[in-house]
């Protein structure tokens, strides 16, 4: 098939579901069109893997004024912050010059914050990847946000979002999300008839080839947890994990290390870190050396949306994991068997301890968990259900 995908930003290792859908689609002989911003500070170093998987690659700077005038802008409107963010005269004339002299057979559009770059309607089926209900990651941020700042951006984007979002399925072709919750959230917004048929689960995947287990010596007691840290989630759970967790592991095992990896740690992580036995690492060039090495990854996920691929990355390395039951909604995987489930930091720290007492117990569940990810996580299944959904969309 040949698509024209549309992104707010280059997709990478950090935007992991375009990068992986960009990356299978090619690989299963799909011609690819790749027209994307590159917003303030975007890291570029994946288009040298990009330009091998797509037709042609057209780029489109989205400079820091131009954002901050989006906002001020959005203000007495109606739009979503997120999806005014990446407004753009010039990529709307890019993708219009684009779809004038070539023809796509689908248009992929990525995200709520690429929503606003769609095309005005000309024949050609518009697949929207929502990725989550962003409306539902408000709601839930309203409730559980680690600080006022996420609870008021949360508070002043909620209304907008839900409205905004309720209108995707007549918008679209097809909307994608990554869990049934999501979809849950997006059919009960739109209230219409066709948006159960319209709204698809697509779930994420694992790069299964690149997370996989290496020959790396475990480190004794030292617990991972993973994650771009500047997502008001993650902060919260690293946060969660350091304060009510850690003390109850150190009564028992008071050597045990923990490692929080991931880019833009807040100045509150930084500050817990002077605890010698907390590593905040900051930006590392690769994952998979601190998932290998660990002796277990502990995920105690507060609130969130979609799929956690944090999850599922370190139970693709073999690493056994921890977490709560928030990202299990969206898992077919089993608890004490793929990976040990706790909710309250008296649960966590236990089956912590009992892991790190149990050398063969971890071992079982580490490779439960590969296993799992290999069973219902591989990329190639994702890009192929996504070519029933092009072709589906393509036909009405």
């Amino acid at each position: 098939m040949r698509i024209l995908f549309i992104s707010p930003y280059i997709p990478s290792l950090v935007r992991v579901r375009p990068y992986n859908i960009i990356k299978h689609l090619a690989w299963r002989g799909n011609e690819i069109t790749l027209l994307a911003l590159v917003p303030p500070g975007e890291d570029t170093t994946s288009l040298a893997d990009l330009k091998e998987w797509c037709r042609q690659i057209e780029l489109v700077t989205l400079p820091r004024w131009r954002t901050l005038w989006n906002g001020v802008q959005a203000l007495p409107g109606h739009t979503p912050f997120q999806a005014a963010y990446s407004r753009s005269p010039e990529m709307q004339a890019l993708v219009t010059k684009t779809l004038k002299t070539t023809r796509f057979d689908v248009i992929h559009v990525e995200h709520l914050r690429g929503a606003e770059l769609s095309p005005a309607p000309n024949g050609t089926p518009v697949v929207f990847d929502s990725v989550d209900s962003i409306s539902l990651l408000f709601e839930k941020t309203l409730h559980a946000g680690p600080n006022w700042r996420s609870r008021l951006k949360a508070r002043l984007d909620l209304e907008r979002t839900r409205s905004y979002e309720s209108h995707l399925a007549e918008r679209y072709a097809r909307v994608l999300v990554t869990s049934p919750q999501d979809k849950e959230s997006l059919v009960a917004l739109a209230g219409q008839p066709n948006a159960n048929e319209r709204i698809a689960v697509l779930p994420n995947g694992v790069d299964l080839a690149y997370f996989s287990p290496l020959d790396l010596p475990r480190e004794p007691a030292t617990l991972v947890f993973s994650g771009k840290m500047s997502y008001h989630a993650n902060e919260a759970a690293a946060i969660d994990l350091i304060t009510t967790v850690m003390p109850l592991i150190w009564q028992q095992l008071p050597n045990t290390q923990l490692k929080i990896v991931g880019k833009d740690p807040s100045s509150i992580l930084l500050a817990l870190a002077e605890d010698r036995r907390i590593t905040v690492t900051g930006t590392v060039p690769d994952m998979r050396p601190h998932l290998a090495q660990a002796t277990i990854s502990v995920l105690p996920i507060r609130y969130g949306v979609g799929i956690q691929n944090k999850v599922l990355e370190a139970m693709a390395m073999e690493t056994p994991v921890i977490t709560t039951s928030q990202p299990m909604a969206s898992l077919k995987a089993k608890a004490g068997q793929d990976l040990l489930v706790a909710d309250t930091p008296g649960d966590i720290a236990a089956a912590a301890l009992s892991l790190l007492r149990n050398e063969q117990r971890r071992h079982q569940i580490g490779t439960a968990g590969r296993r799992y990810v290999e069973t219902h996580h591989d990329w190639n299944a994702t890009a192929q259900n996504l070519e029933s959904i092009y072709r589906d969309a393509a036909h009405g």
